[in-house]
């Protein structure tokens, strides 16, 4: 397997660095960047950690996934491309930035890489991106998350999250408002947004539910090749309650399909 990079070693970075290390991949993660102070520790451990992006850099990753959050992204991806790599986005709520958007595409361009976005916790994604080849008329996007989930967020000024005994539904609008105001809660939607029909025409409820049996993913689309209609019940991150496990499976999926013989 080519080498790869990691950036973050937080709830996300940790979880895909161990998995790989349990396929027998551990070997092909270079570097994972790390703040500074963190690294020596993390060395004692065995995982490969530095403080910089040129020292992840100058290790030679044909891929580097971001872990971290939308400002990792903000922060790191343009140097990744312009470095030599691919980059692999997870925090993909930052591209709801037209800014941040533009600069990625440019320097992927003038560099000839790539940049990836995992579907992350969410299934359906390619069914969405099919259908909008042959024209795709409607896309909404909902998340429904037990109350504790959208502490310090907005959320908190719009409803009790303490106190609700039933489903509140306290944001409805753009898939690009929710990237936006909820960056680390809403990155599904601006993959559904991505996917589809782009973050102002996609739209999303977001809902803090005491009764919700983890992280809900809810999909509704329709266009001329027909409807579809998804469902996930993910659990949440044992460390984390705001990001779903499957999240981690799906960025090791897509690092391993990389370099797979036959991949799906």
């Amino acid at each position: 397997m080519r080498a790869i990079g990691l950036i973050g070693y937080g709830s996300i970075g940790r979880t895909v660095h161990g998995l790989m290390r349990e396929a027998g991949l551990g070997g092909a993660v270079a570097g994972v960047l790390v703040r500074p102070g963190r690294a020596r520790a993390l060395l004692d451990e065995g995982v490969p950690a530095v403080e910089s992006l040129d020292a992840l850099l100058a290790r030679g990753p044909a891929l580097v996934a971001e872990t971290a959050g939308q400002g990792a992204v903000g922060a790191y991806g343009a140097a990744v491309l312009e470095g030599g790599a691919d980059l692999l986005v997870v925090s993909i709520g930052a591209l709801a930035d037209p800014a941040l958007h533009g600069l990625l595409a440019e320097a992927a361009g003038r560099a000839g890489r790539q940049v990836l976005l995992t579907p992350g916790a969410v299934g359906g994604i390619d069914a969405i991106a099919a259908m909008r080849v042959s024209g795709l008329e409607r896309v909404t996007y909902r998340s429904r998350k037990p109350p504790g989930a959208w502490k310090g967020t907005p959320a908190e000024r719009a409803v009790d999250l303490d106190g609700l005994s039933a489903p509140a539904v306290f944001y409805r609008g753009s898939a690009r408002e929710a990237a936006l105001s909820y960056p680390r809660n809403a990155n599904v939607a601006a993959t559904v947004a991505l996917a589809g029909l782009g973050f102002e025409a996609t739209q999303v409820e977001l809902v803090a539910d005491p009764l919700a049996p983890g992280n809900v993913h809810e999909i509704e689309a329709e266009g001329a090749s027909g409807r579809i209609s998804v469902r996930l019940e993910g659990r949440p991150a044992p460390d984390n309650p705001k990001t779903s496990m499957l999240t981690a499976l799906a960025v090791v999926r897509s690092l391993t399909n990389r370099d797979a013989a036959i991949a799906i």
